[in-house]
């Protein structure tokens, strides 16, 4: 079959019946050994299919370091940690290893990072967290990025872009709009949202997501407290509540897990009880949300899935491939118990 550029690697791994990886390795000249048996049934599925290598492609990343550079927006967030160790684990199974630096959701730091990341010319870099709808330097981070896919690296976005680079991209809105519409069949109807900044635009599709599900069951939206999207973010959040009384509220959201576990401490010191005296959920299931007390009701994400996602992206998948976005599942546990 004559060579076509519209065949992709996922095609030839799909047609040998191998990882995306391995089909990689066989096909792009990678050192590390394969297996006999896998190598033929590669060559013979490219050759069925007419597979084309990106060959000048292939040429720009031999003159790169075995580098992946990750940036997270905090590392100590499980959510980020998470994401980070399945990167790491996708990156080790191709013989590279991950640069991890950490951004403190600081746009500035974000682009001064990039720059030097270019300089060690790693084969992808890997943005992970959310945009900031005010963002001050996309322009300068977009032509910094671009210069760099130019050169022959590949760019990678965890959650969304915005910057028409490929893109891991998450459900949010519409996780959170099935964790609202779920709580709302369990009898919530007056919830305060914990939220990050207006401009932090995870945490506002989240909400917007859960505002629309809730209200689809008959919730009404009492009050939107906003704050760092961290523990102490949560943990201040929470307090404010508690301070109110919460008498005209049975349900709190939080945007994110972490910020959760940091209101539920606010709300015991306060001596209210979660799960008893009001329903607490938050957003990702991070490790600790089943460890908490009461566990945490959430939207379970495949945290260390999309990290390898990512890498999977950026090292095997062909530039502009639009994988579906990754979708959350929503898990009901003893913090938010159904009401009567």
């Amino acid at each position: 079959m004559e060579p076509s550029s519209s065949v992709t690697l996922h095609d030839v791994a799909a047609e040998a019946g191998v990882s995306l990886a391995t089909a990689s390795r066989v096909l792009n000249g990678s050192v590390r050994k394969v297996a006999e048996s896998y190598r033929e049934r590669v060559m013979a599925a490219a050759q069925r299919l007419g597979y084309a290598p990106n060959l000048s492609a292939q040429a720009m990343a031999k003159g790169r370091a075995n580098i992946v550079g990750l940036l997270v927006g905090d590392i100590a967030d499980p959510y980020f940690s998470a994401i980070t160790a399945g990167a790491m684990a996708a990156a080790e199974e191709a013989g590279l290893v991950v640069t991890v630096a950490v951004t403190g959701r600081d746009a500035d730091r974000e682009l001064t990072t990039v720059r030097a990341l270019k300089g060690q010319r790693p084969r992808a870099i890997l943005l992970a967290g959310s945009r900031f709808a005010d963002a001050t330097r996309d322009d300068e981070l977009s032509a910094e990025l671009e210069n760099f896919r130019a050169g022959g690296g590949r760019v990678v976005f965890v959650s969304q872009s915005g910057l028409g680079f490929d893109t891991v991209r998450i459900g949010n809105e519409e996780a959170a709009t099935a964790l609202g519409e779920r709580l709302a069949e369990l009898g919530y109807r007056r919830v305060a949202i914990i939220a990050g900044p207006h401009r932090l635009i995870t945490s506002t599709d989240r909400a917007r997501g859960f505002t629309r599900g809730f209200g689809r069951g008959g919730g009404d939206v009492v009050t939107t407290v906003r704050g760092d999207f961290t523990r102490d973010g949560g943990f201040a959040a929470g307090e404010k509540l508690a301070a109110s009384g919460l008498s005209d509220v049975d349900l709190i959201f939080a945007t994110s897990d972490i910020m959760a576990v940091g209101a539920m401490s606010a709300l015991r010191r306060a001596g209210i009880i979660p799960g008893e005296h009001v329903g607490v959920a938050g957003f990702d299931d991070i490790s600790t949300a089943r460890d908490v007390t009461p566990p945490l009701t959430t939207v379970a994400i495949p945290l260390e899935e999309i990290g390898r996602s990512a890498v999977t992206q950026a090292l095997l998948d062909e530039p502009g491939d639009s994988p579906a976005p990754v979708t959350g599942t929503v898990l009901i546990r003893e913090s938010t118990p159904a009401r009567t």
